[in-house]
């Protein structure tokens, strides 16, 4: 029995006739690209409702481990994720990173690798902490076309510096092994960051990236600030 005006999949819910799993796929695929994207305005909402850049706590120090070499990866490994402002600027690579070439993130690691050696030559610079914020700004302005993208080389190889600082005073062998479990889980944050984000490319519309970027801006200005007058 059907009613004037009626449409399938429209109208008063009882009204409604069951629609075929063909019409409810694509509503199920569209759901999902979507929620990578919603995951890094979710993320910058809750740095900025911190107080100030948030420094990366040593995972060693945390667990109350001596520094060995399987310490050291398990340390390099946990150590991007203990951040929120390195973490943010690794997810919003990403949304650079949409059309670039592999080349591109290989040569990020690299250069961040070289400021974790020159941290560990000429370590505690003044105002690290507060530049490494302020990369999320330089970010959200490549995104929005006010800068070149190359400016994110130099700035990832600040992150590199700053993240050297955990393991100033250690030897050879547990310095050795946390540099390679910082680029070890660098570069796996980048590609799944870079998966999720490719496969909500076609939600992600000019406005909700000038959004984004906004955040980012926003989000790296005020740790900056937070950093150097606290």
């Amino acid at each position: 029995m059907s009613f004037p005006g009626s449409q399938e999949g429209s109208g008063p819910l009882w009204l409604r006739t069951p629609q075929s799993p063909e019409s409810v796929a694509p509503v199920r695929r569209l759901r999902s690209s979507l929620l990578p994207l919603c995951g890094l305005p979710i993320l910058l909402l809750a740095g900025l409702l911190l107080s100030g850049p948030a420094q990366a706590h040593h995972a060693m120090e945390l667990m109350g481990l001596k520094p060995t070499p399987i310490h050291g990866l398990i340390s390099g490994l946990a150590h991007p994720l203990l951040g929120p402002d390195h973490l943010l600027f690794l997810l919003a690579l990403s949304l650079v990173g949409l059309q670039q070439r592999a080349t591109w993130m290989v040569a990020l690691l690299a250069t961040g690798l070289g400021g974790s050696a020159l941290g560990l030559a000429l370590p505690n610079l003044p105002g690290a902490e507060a530049a490494v914020a302020f990369t999320l700004t330089l970010v959200g302005l490549v995104l929005l076309d006010r800068l070149p993208r190359w400016v994110l080389v130099p700035a990832f190889a600040l992150h590199g510096y700053v993240l050297s600082d955990a393991v100033l005073g250690w030897t050879a062998g547990p310095t050795g092994s946390y540099l390679i479990g910082l680029m070890l889980s660098q570069m796996a944050l980048l590609l799944v960051s870079l998966w999720a984000m490719r496969r909500a490319a076609a939600s992600l519309t000019p406005t909700r990236q000038r959004l984004i970027a906004a955040g980012l801006i926003g989000c790296g200005g005020a740790w900056a600030w937070s950093s150097l007058v606290g």
